[in-house]
């Protein structure tokens, strides 16, 4: 696979959670520039090799930081030496798999077992001559719950519950799906539905959100310190946490920090406020760690490529790359709030061009705003529509596919 091919395609990720909602991994797909719509035999294999060029080519093993890659493998690329080139604690080998398999195909699953690799077999559709054979050899089952109803999902899985594998639920739409999986005993469960909002109009807002929205305003104000240090203070669990962050490996320090005062002088406003949105989408009794909260990770995600994009456009402008990022986490806040974006607007003082942007998609933030919501959906055409909206900025695929990796990385403090 040449680079030129990778840079034309479109990778897309969709998370995987288990049974605390906590991050496990993604599948990652490439879909390949041309034949796009063609479903033969031929493209899907093309896709699968090219999905494993692009997880080398592009550093996904160290990007992606503790989670799984599932990498979707075809019968032909299945019999591929590259596949050994992966590393095998980090991925999940997804077997796409029509047919019966031969005594070949058994005995290459049997050798990649030997080399320690975890296999998963997609579209589970009941006790057969396709998947009979490979049972023993399973980590991961998948079932595509938008092709059963319940009784039938309740039918499929209740024969596997005892069996040493996995049960992963694709296609999950809504919270409530997600509920009714697990109820029937479903371990892992993919697709966007942790960040789909609840809307509630009015909804009161926790004390400590509350106290959050009050700092957020303050750092976002730049009000004194004193004023700052002071609102720290009478949230005990809050100034533990900003002294654990600013005393982390991370910053580098010679000596250790002892006061809030020099924490928030050390980590400085812009980092401060970035901090307390992402804590104020923390629910409650969790902690802020992007690396196993789904809706946190797609926050500063988005905000980091929100940020990464405005430079790779051209602008070099410090405060539109801020505002970018802030843009970014915002646009997550009625999902994790359960509040409509009106409303937050009337609580969190924002810039003029944020709003604008988070309201109507309007102006350069909007549309990159726009270009990283098809983004998150797998919305080929609609990514495609939007980087012809920035014609001199050299935006393309390939960037998008380098901006996605380079945030995950940001994202799991796995930067160099």
């Amino acid at each position: 696979m040449t680079e030129s091919s990778i840079n034309e395609a479109f990778l897309s990720r969709q998370p995987i959670l288990d049974t605390l909602q906590e991050l496990i991994g993604y599948e990652l797909t490439l879909q390949p520039a041309a034949d796009a719509s063609d479903p033969s035999a031929h493209v899907r294999s093309r896709a699968a090799m090219l999905v494993c060029a692009a997880y080398a080519e592009l550093g996904l093993r160290s990007a992606l930081g503790r989670s799984m890659a599932f990498l979707q493998v075809d019968p032909v690329f299945l019999h591929d030496d590259a596949i050994e080139a992966l590393p095998s604690d980090t991925v999940v080998l997804e077997l796409h798999i029509d047919a019966a398999p031969d005594e070949l195909t058994l005995e290459r699953c049997r050798a990649l077992r030997d080399r320690r690799y975890s296999l998963a077999l997609a579209n589970y559709t009941g006790l057969d001559e396709r998947s009979r054979p490979l049972l023993t050899m399973l980590d991961v089952v998948k079932i595509d719950i938008r092709q059963h109803d319940e009784a039938l999902l309740g039918e499929l899985a209740g024969p596997l519950a005892r069996l040493p594998f996995k049960l992963l639920a694709q296609g999950v739409e809504t919270r409530e799906e997600m509920l009714r999986c697990r109820k029937i005993g479903f371990q892992l469960f993919q697709g966007h539905y942790f960040a789909r909002p609840e809307i509630v109009s009015g909804r009161r807002l926790s004390a400590s959100q509350t106290s959050l929205i009050h700092l957020i305003n303050l750092a976002g104000r730049d009000a004194d310190t004193d004023k700052i240090e002071d609102e720290i203070k009478h949230e005990p669990a809050l100034a533990v946490n900003l002294l654990r962050i600013v005393n982390s490996v991370g910053f580098g320090l010679s000596r250790r920090i002892g006061s809030l005062r020099h924490a928030i002088t050390v980590l400085g406003r812009r980092q401060l406020q970035r901090w307390l949105q992402l804590l104020l989408m923390t629910p409650s009794g969790a902690t802020a760690d992007t690396r196993r909260s789904p809706l946190l990770q797609v926050a500063a995600l988005r905000g980091r490529m929100m940020e990464m994009l405005i430079t790779y456009g051209g602008r070099h402008d410090r405060n539109m790359a801020d505002q970018a990022f802030i843009t970014g986490i915002m646009s997550m806040m009625p999902a994790a709030l359960g509040l409509p974006m009106k409303e937050i607007f009337e609580q969190i003082a924002l810039e003029p061009e944020v709003m604008l942007a988070l309201s109507s998609h309007a102006g350069t933030l909007g549309k990159i705003l726009m270009l990283l919501e098809c983004f998150d959906a797998d919305d080929i055409e609609g990514c495609d529509r939007m980087l012809r909206e920035f014609p001199e900025s050299g935006l393309d695929r390939g960037r998008l596919n380098t901006c996605l990796a380079e945030s995950l990385r940001w994202v799991n403090g796995s930067e160099d």
